[in-house]
């Protein structure tokens, strides 16, 4: 190689190098200023409670002190049906949620009926409602049907899903359609060729979609409080708010204690399941 030619090149690569220098330090730095709340909160979670208080806040405690995970267990409260509770509730709306949307997204990538476009878009606007808005048509419902404080009342609606069948519906939009065509030749059904080829290969899509539903079914607060009065049926974030009842507003190490153990779950999950989470969005082509 020329000695101008490797000059050039050893100039294109320190700029280069600079440059993804400028980009990853604000991203660090970013990641960093986004994970100190957590790390304050698991570190309050350990401090006596006068401690939790002090100003200016310290990141990690002078007293190491995990009373505050016992005095949650002991407060009165069933913390762990209420957990029980929770994974019941995320995973049944997970599972009704990956076969409705799954279903009727095959519908609208594949099958051409009348109306198709105007319930698409119906549905699409869907997507544009706040959940808030339909509590109350919601509790009437329930209520006519004596269903109110049960889980079922929190898990059935949850099952249409319009980010779920949009998110399928991209998905399946990418795939290739030689097999299906293949299948409807040698006399497959549309349940066959939606059961036996379309379905397998969602798999990325179903994963990303099951961990995100999955975790907004945990952490949904609105309908629970609405919808549930019983302990029995209580679900983690009312058992949260609820510890402040119980030990007020001054037991803010106990109050941390209960989030730590709530969020831990999806910790868990997140980090196990995050690169299904970027395969998903990034093949559906939803991102950012």
């Amino acid at each position: 190689m020329a000695p101008e030619t490797a000059q050039r090149l050893n100039t294109a690569l320190a700029v280069l190098h600079w440059r993804n220098l400028m980009v990853t330090l604000p991203l660090c730095a970013g990641g960093v200023l986004m994970l100190l709340p957590f790390l304050w909160m698991f570190s309050a979670s350990l401090r006596p409670v006068g401690e939790a208080y002090r100003l200016p806040p310290t990141l990690l405690p002078d007293i190491w002190d995990a009373t505050s995970y016992q005095q949650v267990l002991e407060s009165g409260l069933p913390f762990l049906s209420m957990y029980w509770n929770s994974f019941v509730v995320a995973a049944l709306t997970t599972l009704g949620v990956l076969l409705t949307a799954s279903m009727a997204a095959f519908a609208f990538a594949r099958l051409r009926f009348s109306g198709s476009r105007a319930l698409f878009a119906l549905m699409f606007v869907g997507l544009m409602v706040p959940p808030a808005l339909v509590l109350i048509p919601i509790y009437v419902g329930f209520a006519a049907l004596h269903l109110l404080d049960t889980r079922a009342a929190l898990i059935l609606p949850a099952l249409a899903s319009s980010f779920g069948v949009y998110m399928m519906r991209q998905f399946m939009l990418g795939l290739p359609r030689e097999l299906e065509e293949a299948a409807k030749i040698d006399g497959a059904g549309y349940w066959t060729i939606y059961r036996r080829i379309s379905l397998p290969q969602l798999g990325p899509a179903l994963a990303a979609l099951g961990i995100i539903t999955f975790t907004a079914s945990w952490n949904n607060f609105i309908a629970p409080f609405v919808l549930i009065k019983s302990l029995e049926q209580m679900t983690l974030p009312i058992g949260v708010v609820a510890l402040q009842g119980v030990f007020g507003p001054a037991s803010l190490s106990v109050l941390m204690a209960a989030t730590v153990m709530a969020i831990l779950p999806l910790f868990v999950v997140f980090l196990v399941a995050q690169r299904f989470i970027i395969e998903g969005l990034t093949m559906t082509g939803i991102k950012g």
